[in-house]
């Protein structure tokens, strides 16, 4: 093959044995390369955050317990700011002038919630994520180092590639009323951990641990005097509880759950409810090998108060019952089969919700 040399501004030829096939050369100034031109104003230099007003901007947040990071997309533009009032205000200030349409942050463990709730006051389109995905995808692009900034940074070039759909917020009532049973399941958790060393306890130690246990014990009690109260306020809530505990094995601590943590229930269908949960059996297959489905990811909390729903749902539940045993008879192990009537209990439970309808038994049963 022969290539001669081309020359600036003419074609370059490339001669082959079957063909010749010329090749036009562009050629490019360094002060024009393509692109969009810049525009000098004539009452002076713009703001860089001025110039990007009138662009597509994503914005990135790093969100840590006494400060937050800010990046924004394909720009040099980051600051730091206080996860404090005035600093969480000076921030929606620069956002406002940039206007952006997508600002997401990370869930950290409560630390990004006065945030969050400011963006949405003043109509920001905001999304939370879960870490996991923007450190996976930090892996993808080869960001290996981590700082607030660089994670900054990844985030707002997450959100330009994947774009994530923001998703309603939920009201303050339901902040509320989720908080209470967070520290509901805390002190049931802390509860159970205090009954286990109660019984390996040497007698010394005994009676204070009992005491510790009438302690939570009454704090319990008290959260759901709590719970009946903030329910008591809001009657869309009391409407779905009752619908949704006329299905065998869902109780009010179930009912109440779902209510604050799985808003989606029936607005989506079965695979996505289930994907969402955690209780979608996910393919692991390359090539010739076919690995076993699994289950993972999802909503913990939710799913454990179906765990626990689906135990006494294969008693009492006539359906659940009935599947559970016909699993059991197939070969499958327990903790297989109980996992699929936790899916089963889901599913019946997003059908009711949806239809606007009550459990009735089978007539079978």
């Amino acid at each position: 093959m022969s290539c001669p040399a081309g020359q600036a501004g003419r074609p370059l030829v490339i001669q082959t044995v079957s063909s010749v096939v010329a090749l036009p050369v562009v050629t490019f100034e360094p002060e024009q390369l393509p692109g969009r031109k810049a525009r000098i104003s004539k009452n002076g230099p713009r703001s860089q955050e001025a110039q990007m007003s009138t662009q597509i901007t994503y914005v990135g947040i790093d969100v840590a317990k006494a400060s937050f990071a800010v990046a924004v997309h394909d720009t040099s533009l980051t600051w730091t700011g206080s996860n404090t009032a005035s600093g969480i205000s000076e921030t929606l200030g620069r956002l406002m002038e940039l206007s952006p349409v997508l600002v997401v942050l990370e869930a950290t463990g409560g630390c990004e919630r006065a945030l969050v709730s400011a963006l949405d006051a003043v109509g920001l389109p905001t999304c939370v994520v879960n870490p996991c995905r923007t450190r996976s995808f930090a892996k993808a692009i080869g960001r290996l180092a981590k700082t607030d900034a660089i994670d900054a940074q990844v985030i707002a070039q997450y959100a330009a590639a994947i774009r994530p759909t923001p998703l309603p917020r939920p009201t303050a009532e339901a902040e509320e009323m989720k908080a209470f049973i967070v520290r509901r399941r805390q002190l049931v958790d802390m509860r159970t951990q205090e009954k286990n060393r109660l019984q390996q306890a040497v007698p010394i130690l005994a009676p204070g641990i009992a005491a510790m246990i009438r302690i939570l014990d009454e704090q319990i009690v008290q959260i759901d005097q709590d719970l009946d109260n903030k329910m008591s306020t809001n009657i869309a809530w009391i409407q779905r509880e009752s619908q949704l505990r006329t299905v065998p094995g869902v109780g009010r601590v179930i009912a109440r759950t779902l209510i604050v943590a799985l808003p989606e229930l029936g607005q989506l269908n079965r695979k996505q409810i289930a994907a969402l949960v955690g209780v979608a059996p996910l393919n692991r297959d390359s090539g010739r090998y076919a690995g076993k489905r699994t289950t993972w990811g999802g909503r913990s909390d939710v799913r454990a108060v179906l765990h626990m729903g689906a135990m006494t749902a294969i008693r009492w539940n006539p359906v659940l019952k009935a599947f559970y045993e016909r699993l059991i008879k197939a070969g499958k192990v327990k903790m297989v089969a109980l996992t699929a009537c936790i899916h089963k209990l889901l599913v019946i439970l997003n059908a009711l919700v949806h239809d606007g309808t009550l459990w009735q038994a089978p007539a079978t049963a």
